[in-house]
């Protein structure tokens, strides 16, 4: 088979200009910013945030080091919708060059089932996450002039905010700024986190509009004066700057699909980290031009979609219609304690199951129909696949294979009927925070949700809780920051495990996303390199073809 980057570049080659793709939507050209011929950034003036149509989240079980591939699923099952006479259009998230270039390489779907310019996209595409991280490394340089300049009282040890880089680099997870002369600033310890990791990218997703905006980055709290009072980006005055930096990014990105299907790509948090969703904007773009909408949220049911049905969804006014989780043989191999999971084990592949029924459960906890998509690798065997299937009918749901990585549209057309013929059943959300509950409750709640039995908050949180509650921001909900690996908080503890407790080492608030970040376990903020980086196995020519993207 060809490499996804061959793949791409054939597509690309017959692929129509990206403004016929948003004529065909209804998209006006006067409401496009073009980036070329294969890309537009889309005015939000005319997003219909009312619009009834159905919106279907992709999730997964929880993963292998190498992921499920999820993204690929995502990109089939919109382009198996149109293929069977429904008018889908995706939405999905940027990929950070920090994984690209890491472990991951590229994040633009795979196989046949991929969004276009595949190369584009993963790289500076439309210059999305410079803006983000300028505007946050604005308010850095505005936050230490202040203290410089002796300003608004702030006190140099009770700085929040970082500079961002959206690299993995994990010598800059501890610095100290300011040092030598004077005239360099006030000497003291900070820190980089990663472009997704930052609160300007939560809130640039999290926003409805250029307005909503400026409010959320108005709230953002960056440090506490020498009285314990908190410092706000409002309070430096640099609200309206940052929004500058931000203006044109804000537009959602058009690109399509390898069969000319409409995809808007927009932001990216972290999903371990942040609430790993794509923009607001995006999904009200593709519910506005589409009667399907189809996205996908960040790692497994226990980050992404947890936090799509508790931050998300009330933002954007609309819940999820189907819920796909995306489950392979080799995941449940690998969480039923198989050495090698890439060949034929059944009794592994029932062992590991446990992790995947759990992640049924919590998703029906949220009141949405719930299918399974049984992503197929080239190593699965008719046996694995059969008795996958057995054991999600024995949870009450049905489960659909699909290829599309290796069959395009053709390879999800089973899927995408099963997705149609559960949109029909009746969903009552239910979320699982609620602004009534105090922390503690909703700790309690996120610890039983993922299998454990107790949660304890280390002194630095317990000093984190009071302060919160002393500024009045418990009604918050809490984004966990935890391993993708398993439902606990550590990345070694594999299946469904119970009776474990949650470890809390921070509570930060994140007054401008809307939330409060619960850092547990060792997960961080500032990822590092892999040995063996993907960016070593990355070259170009002298005529600049790109090989190893993928």
């Amino acid at each position: 088979m060809k490499t996804d980057i061959e793949i791409a570049r054939e597509a690309e080659s017959k692929a129509a200009p990206i403004a016929d793709i948003a004529e065909k939507l209804g998209i006006k050209h006067k409401n496009l910013t073009p980036y070329g011929w294969d890309k537009v950034k889309v005015a939000t003036k005319n997003f219909d945030a009312q619009k009834v149509g159905k919106l279907v989240l992709v999730t997964a079980m929880s993963p292998t080091p190498a992921g499920e591939g999820k993204t690929t699923v995502s990109i089939g099952l919109a382009d198996g919708l149109n293929a069977i006479g429904e008018k889908a259009v995706l939405a999905l998230r940027e990929p950070s060059m920090g994984p690209v270039f890491g472990m991951k390489g590229g994040a633009a779907g795979g196989g046949y089932a991929q969004v276009i310019p595949m190369e584009d996209i993963n790289l500076h595409f439309t210059g999305d996450f410079a803006a983000i991280a300028a505007a946050n490394n604005l308010i850095a340089a505005v936050l230490d002039n202040h203290i410089y300049q002796g300003t608004l009282d702030i006190d140099p040890e009770r700085v929040l905010w970082k500079r961002v880089v959206d690299t993995n680099d994990r010598v800059l997870r501890e610095i100290t700024v300011g040092q030598g002369a004077k005239v360099n600033g006030v000497e003291r310890q900070d820190g980089f986190d990663i472009v997704v990791a930052s609160e300007i990218m939560a809130v640039f997703c999290l926003a409805t509009g250029l307005a909503d905006l400026k409010k959320r980055l108005g709230r953002i709290v960056v440090a506490f004066n020498t009285v314990g009072k908190p410092v706000t980006v409002t309070d430096l005055g640099c609200v309206d700057a940052a929004a500058i930096l931000l203006k044109v990014a804000l537009k959602p990105n058009l690109v399509q699909t390898l069969e000319g299907n409409a995809a808007f790509v927009h932001g990216g948090p972290f999903a371990n980290i942040a609430h790993g969703c794509n923009s607001i904007l995006a999904t009200q773009a593709a519910l506005t031009y589409g009667d399907w909408a189809v996205t996908e949220a960040g790692f497994g049911a226990d980050l992404g979609a947890e936090k799509f049905m508790d931050i998300v969804s009330p933002v954007l006014g609309k819940s999820p219609d189907v819920v796909v989780i995306v489950a392979t043989c080799r995941a449940l191999k690998f969480h039923g304690g198989a050495e090698n999971y890439n060949v034929e084990d059944v009794a592994a592949l029932e062992a590991g199951f446990i992790n995947l029924r759990r992640h049924i459960r919590n998703m029906q906890k949220f009141g949405a129909p719930v299918v399974v998509a049984i992503n197929r690798f080239g190593t699965d065997t008719e046996a694995e696949i059969s008795r996958l299937k057995e054991l999600v009918s024995e949870c009450g749901i049905s489960a659909e294979v699909i290829s599309s990585f290796v069959e395009g549209s053709k390879g999800a057309v089973k899927l995408a009927e099963l997705v149609k013929t559960a949109s029909q059943e009746s969903a009552q959300f239910e979320s699982l925070q609620n602004e009534n509950q105090t922390l503690d409750k909703k700790l309690w709640k996120l610890t039983k949700y993922y299998g454990g039995e107790a949660w304890e908050l280390s002194e630095e949180a317990q000093t984190d809780l009071a302060e919160i509650e002393a500024n009045g921001w418990q009604d918050l909900p809490i984004c966990v920051a935890k391993t993708p690996a398993s439902f606990s908080d550590d990345a070694k503890v594999l299946g469904a495990p119970e009776g474990w407790t949650l470890h809390v080492r921070r509570l930060i608030p994140k007054l401008g996303a809307g939330f409060i970040v619960a850092l547990t376990g060792k997960v961080l903020t500032m990822p590092g390199l892999p040995k063996e980086p993907a960016a070593l196995r990355m070259t170009i020519s002298d005529e600049g073809e790109i090989e190893g993207l993928s």
